[in-house]
């Protein structure tokens, strides 16, 4: 199977690991997948079935209990997106008080 060059280094040495392309003379890692598949992008439903996507601005549609803590995160907290996962908790988000964590979409509105 033969690879494009790095794009940052031009090695012809690339190869594959896992989903990404390395390149072992500069260590620069890009997506293996296709053009086609590139241009797909992954999305998941909130509370009120509005598309979510990386970069969207949301916040919490209830309250959340933090698993293992005290803590409680109140309706309105406005959060971040930063990448759509596949699991349960499918959002791996950045909350407005600084904290990353990760949540299930049906708990989150699309501001």
């Amino acid at each position: 199977m033969s690879f494009p060059p790095c794009s940052q280094c031009n090695s012809e040495f690339v190869y594959q690991d896992q989903a990404l392309l390395v390149c072992p003379e500069c260590g620069h890692e890009w997506s293996a997948n296709t053009e086609s598949e590139a241009e797909e992008e992954t999305f998941v439903r909130d509370a009120n079935g509005n598309k979510l996507v990386e970069g969207d601005s949301a916040t919490l549609a209830k309250d959340l209990k933090v698993k293992g803590t005290s803590e409680v995160l109140k309706v309105g907290t406005k959060i971040t997106i930063k990448r759509i996962v596949d699991g349960d908790h499918n959002i791996d988000c950045k909350l407005a008080k600084g904290g990353d964590m990760m949540l299930k979409s049906e708990f989150v509105k699309k501001a």
